[in-house]
């Protein structure tokens, strides 16, 4: 006779690497919605299906969590850059116009209710410990070494003026981009995003090679 239960078959149990990367990537998605300090524990716990106790095997506290979630997002993200500015060896800028064509859908698909999860950190880091400072400062960095990379092989080609310093414009474009994702979140629209990156190529861009189909205003 076969006693089988009905319903749903039971669950596998996750290995330690999968239930934290698990966490970490649910992290990831609701951190980029609600700011750090508003989110409880319970509400990763909850969206991964794990209990509350099972939290302290992979974390020592929120804070250790938040600071291990910065790192993923930061190895996510640089991924991602390098992804995009790949895509157009012959022409550099047109990997940059890929990645904010990307961000631009990324923003339509969630309705604006998504941001950049290092932004959202930044803006608590006044009630946020001391130990997220150089952690968000690093994911900065690092991405604006990547842009600057990607600038510097545009302009040996001829993309970019030579009188262009590639390190400040990099470190420009974050300055402005994190400004123009919180402001299409205000707004409920991709239009801060396209006039940051109209007026951010526009300023780069060499009479000679133009990048093309520059954003609607």
């Amino acid at each position: 006779m076969n006693t089988a239960k009905r319903g749903r078959p039971p669950k596998q149990p996750r290995n330690f690497e999968d239930t934290k990367q698990a966490l970490l990537l649910a992290g990831m998605a609701i951190l980029t919605e609600r700011g750090f300090n508003t989110v409880g524990i319970e509400v990763i716990l909850k969206r991964v299906g794990v209990p509350k106790g099972s939290f302290y095997h992979y974390f020592k506290n929120k804070d250790d969590f938040g600071l291990q979630v910065i790192q993923y997002y930061d190895q996510y993200f640089c991924a991602k850059l390098r992804r995009c500015f790949n895509s157009e060896p012959d022409m550099p800028l047109m990997g940059l116009k890929r990645f904010v064509d990307e961000a631009v859908d990324g923003m339509q698909k969630y309705r604006f209710t998504r941001g950049c999860l290092i932004g959202n950190f930044g803006q608590e880091m006044p009630i946020l410990s001391e130990t997220f400072k150089q952690p968000l400062t690093n994911c900065l960095q690092h991405w604006t070494e990547l842009l600057a990379a990607n600038l510097k092989q545009a302009q040996s080609i001829g993309q970019i003026n030579n009188s262009i310093d590639c390190d400040a414009q990099a470190e420009f474009f974050w300055i402005g981009w994190e400004g123009a994702i919180l402001s299409a979140k205000v707004m409920q629209s991709a239009l801060p995003m396209h006039k940051f990156a109209n007026g951010f190529f526009a300023q780069l861009t060499s009479p000679n090679m133009p990048i093309n189909t520059p954003y609607k205003s």
